[in-house]
C-alpha cells in the first residue's frame, strides 16, 4: 500500500474540501428550488436566483464560521487564567513544534474525557477539551491528546473536518423542513400544482433527498473521520516522540468515559473519541475501535 506525505494528505484534504462545498451546495439549491416549488410552482422563477443567493451565502459563511457554531454547541468556553497555564503553555509549545500558530484554546464544561480541534485553517483553528480530561490525565497523557488535535490542524483535517459538522446538521433542517412543506404546502397547493413532468420530476427529487440527505451525511462522516484518527494518532507520536502517553489516554478514555456527552451527532466526528456511543458503534461509529488505535501505538 504506498504511504502518503503529509503534505500529500493536506492538499488531498483541500481538495475534499472543495468538493465537499460544490456537492452539498448543489444538493442545498436542489432542496431549495423543491421546497418552493412544493409550497408554489410560480415562485420556481423567483427562487432559482434567490437559491443561488442563498447557496452561495451558506457555504461561504459555513467555511468562515463553522468552528465558532460548533464551538457554541459544545458549550466550550475560553481557557483562561492561571488555572490553565500549563494546557495553554503546553499547547502553544507542541503548535511551535509542529509549525503552526497557536490556536485557541477552550474548555468544556463535561466529566467526560473528550477534545476536539476546529477551524477553517491552521491560521484560525481552535482546541477544546473537556474539564474531565484535564482533571484524568496526567502530564505526558494530556501531551498525547493535544498532540493529536494539534495534528489535525497541521494535517488541514479541521477545514474539513469543521465543514462536515456544519452541513450534516445543516442536512437534518432542510430534510424536516422539505417534508413538512411535502405534507402542509402539498396540500395547500394542490389544486394549483402543475401536473407535468417536470414540476413530478422536482418534487421527487426533492422528496428523495430529504429522505437520505441525512444517511449521505452520516457516511461522509464515516469515511473522513475513522482514516484520519489514525493519520492524527501517527502525527501525535512523531511530534511527542512518546507514542505511550496517547496509548494511556485513549486507554483512560475508553475505559473511564460513559459515552453519553450528549452532544449533536453532527459534532460527534471531530472529537478524539466518540463522544455517544451506541450498540450499533461497530457500523456506523465516527472513529476507529480505541483498542486497534492503541495497538498501532504500542507498535510505534
Amino acid at each position: 500500500m504506498e504511504r502518503r506525505s503529509f503534505h500529500d494528505e493536506q492538499s488531498r484534504n483541500k481538495r475534499d474540501s472543495v468538493l465537499l462545498a460544490i456537492v452539498v451546495s448543489a444538493v442545498l439549491f436542489a432542496l431549495i428550488v423543491s421546497i418552493s416549488y412544493i409550497w408554489d410552482p410560480a415562485s420556481v422563477y423567483f427562487m432559482v436566483p434567490v437559491g443561488v443567493v442563498i447557496t452561495l451565502i451558506y457555504t461561504w459563511s459555513s467555511y468562515q464560521y463553522g468552528d465558532r457554531v460548533v464551538l457554541m454547541s459544545t458549550n466550550a468556553q475560553p481557557a483562561t487564567g492561571s488555572r490553565y497555564i500549563f494546557l495553554n503553555d503546553t499547547v502553544e509549545g507542541l503548535a511551535i513544534g509542529a509549525g503552526i500558530p497557536k490556536p485557541d484554546v477552550y474548555v468544556m464544561p463535561s466529566r467526560e474525557l473528550n477534545a476536539y480541534a476546529t477551524g477553517k485553517d491552521p491560521e484560525h483553528a481552535s482546541i477544546a477539551v473537556t474539564q474531565g480530561l484535564l482533571d484524568t490525565l496526567d502530564r505526558q497523557e494530556l501531551e498525547g491528546v493535544l498532540a493529536h488535535e494539534i495534528s489535525h490542524i497541521k494535517n488541514r483535517d479541521v477545514q474539513f473536518m469543521t465543514l462536515v459538522a456544519v452541513l450534516v446538521g445543516l442536512a437534518g433542517i432542510l430534510s424536516n423542513m422539505i417534508l413538512r412543506s411535502y405534507w402542509w404546502g402539498g396540500r395547500r397547493s394542490k389544486r394549483d400544482r402543475d401536473s407535468g413532468q417536470i414540476g413530478l420530476i422536482i418534487i421527487v427529487v426533492g422528496f428523495l433527498l430529504a429522505i437520505f440527505a441525512p444517511i449521505a451525511s452520516r457516511l461522509v462522516q464515516l469515511a473522513v473521520s475513522r482514516r484520519r484518527e489514525f493519520l492524527a494518532d501517527a502525527s501525535a507520536a512523531e511530534l511527542t516522540r512518546y507514542p505511550d502517553g496517547l496509548a494511556d489516554a485513549l486507554e483512560k478514555i475508553g475505559k473511564l468515559n460513559s459515552g453519553h456527552m450528549k452532544v449533536s451527532e453532527s459534532v460527534s466526528h471531530l472529537f478524539i473519541s466518540d463522544p455517544n456511543r451506541s450498540a450499533l458503534d461497530a457500523i456506523y461509529s465516527t472513529h476507529p475501535p480505541i483498542e486497534e488505535r492503541v495497538k498501532r501505538l504500542r507498535e510505534m
